[in-house]
C-alpha cells in the first residue's frame, strides 16, 4: 500500500527543489557549460534515478534488511576507507569516489548503513537498552565509521553521531543517560575541530564574517536573505546569483530561495519539511505502537503481515515501555483522540488529561 500523503510532500519537493535548482545555476550553467540547463539535466538523472530506487525500496519487506546490516557497515567502513586513498579532490576536499562517468560520496551511503545497524540492533535487543552498558557498546559500534569519515568531512560526521544517539534516545525509556552521552559528543567533536585549524576559522567567520577575507560568500548570502523581503524579487530575478555568491546552486541555495521568494517562500520550504516530518511520524507510530483497530485511522499502516508486529497485548506489553518516545506518543494519543478513542489493550487509556494503565 502506499502513503498518499508522503508521496505527494516529496514530489512536491522535488518539482520545487528543481525549479529553484534552474532559476539559480541557469547563469553558471551558461558562463561555465554554454548551456543554462547543465546544472538542471545533471539534478534530473539524479533525481530520476532516486525515484526509481524509492519504487524498488517500497517494494521490499523492511524486515529483510535485518540481515544484510552488518554486510552495509561493513561495506561503509570498505568505501570510506578507500576514500582516504584514492578518493576525489574537488575544492580542496577529498569526499568522493568515481565509478566510471558517476561520482559519490561514501559519507552518504554511511548514515544510511548506520540507521539500518542500529535499528537492527536495537529491534532485537530492545530489552538491554536501558542499560548504561549497552548503550556505551551500541555507540562504541559506530565511532570507527565516524571517525574514518570525520577525517575529511566534520560535518556528516557528526551527523551521523547524531544519527546514532537519537536511535538510542528512541529506544531508551531514561533521560539522564544523554546528558552523559551529549558532552562525550562535544568532547569528540572539540578533538575533530582541533586537528585542523581552518576547522576552528569557520567558527570564527561564522560568528563574525566580516571581519575575513573567507567570509565572502557567508556575507553575499546574508546580502541575498535581506534584499528579499517579504515576498522576494521575482522567480528568476535574483541579482546575487550572478557571480557574487559563489556556486549558488550548492550549499547556498537556500539564500537565493530567501531573495526570490522572500520570506514566504523560506517559510514554506521549511513548511513542506515540517509535513514530512510530521508524516514519517506519523507512520512510525501507527506502524510500531496501534493496534489493527486503527487500521480506519492510519490505512496501509493497520497490518504487517505478522500478528506481532500489529497488535497483542502480550507484544505491547513487552516491548512499548522501553522507549522514551513511546511515551511521549502516548500524550500525543490522548491529546488527539481523546479517552474514548484509544484501545485498552494497546495503549493505556487517558483521564482527565493523564495516562494511566
Amino acid at each position: 500500500s502506499v502513503d498518499y500523503v508522503l508521496l505527494i510532500l516529496v514530489i512536491i519537493l522535488v518539482v520545487f527543489g528543481l525549479v529553484v535548482l534552474y532559476s539559480t545555476s541557469a547563469y553558471n550553467g551558461r558562463v561555465k557549460f554554454a548551456d543554462a540547463a547543465y546544472y538542471l539535466k545533471k539534478q534530473f538523472f539524479a533525481t530520476s534515478i532516486g525515484l526509481m530506487a524509492m519504487y524498488l525500496v517500497s517494494q521490499i519487506d523492511y524486515r529483510r534488511w535485518l540481515h544484510v546490516a552488518w554486510a552495509g557497515y561493513l561495506v561503509s567502513l570498505i568505501l570510506s576507507t578507500a576514500v582516504l586513498f584514492i578518493g576525489d579532490e574537488y575544492n580542496g576536499s577529498k569526499r568522493w569516489l568515481s565509478l566510471g562517468p558517476l561520482s559519490f560520496q561514501p559519507a552518504e551511503f554511511a548514515k544510511l548503513a548506520v540507521v539500518v545497524l542500529l535499528a537492527s540492533i536495537v529491534s532485537r535487543n530492545a530489552s538491554h537498552m536501558k542499560s548504561w552498558k549497552y548503550m556505551f557498546l551500541v555507540i562504541l559500534m559506530v565511532l570507527p565509521i565516524v571517525g574514518l569519515v570525520g577525517t575529511n568531512n566534520l560535518s556528516t560526521a557528526i551527523i551521523i553521531l547524531g544519527i546514532a544517539v537519537i536511535l538510542i534516545f528512541v529506544a531508551n525509556p531514561r533521560f539522564l543517560p544523554f546528558i552523559w552521552l551529549g558532552g562525550l559528543g562535544c568532547g569528540f567533536v572539540g578533538i575533530f575541530l582541533s586537528i585542523e585549524s581552518y576547522r576552528l576559522e569557520r567558527l570564527a567567520i561564522w560568528r563574525n564574517p566580516e571581519l575575513y577575507e573567507k567570509g565572502y560568500q557567508t556575507m553575499q548570502g546574508l546580502y541575498a536573505i535581506g534584499s528579499g523581503g517579504i515576498f522576494g524579487v521575482g522567480l528568476g530575478n535574483s541579482m546575487q546569483k550572478l557571480g557574487f555568491v559563489p556556486e549558488a546552486q550548492n550549499d547556498m541555495i537556500f539564500s537565493i530561495i530567501c531573495e526570490e521568494l522572500g520570506l514566504f517562500g523560506a517559510f514554506l520550504v521549511i513548511v513542506l519539511f515540517g509535513l514530512l516530518i510530521w508524516r514519517l511520524m506519523v507512520i512510525a507510530y501507527a506502524r510500531a505502537f496501534w493496534c489493527a483497530s486503527f487500521r480506519w485511522r492510519y490505512g496501509p499502516y493497520y497490518d504487517s503481515g505478522n500478528f506481532k508486529y500489529c497488535s497483542g497485548y502480550q507484544y505491547h506489553t513487552q516491548h512499548r515501555y522501553y522507549t522514551a518516545v513511546y511515551q511521549l506518543w502516548r500524550h500525543f494519543g490522548c491529546l488527539s483522540f481523546g479517552r474514548n478513542r484509544v484501545d485498552s489493550q494497546c495503549v493505556p487509556s487517558c483521564k482527565k488529561g493523564t495516562l494511566t494503565t
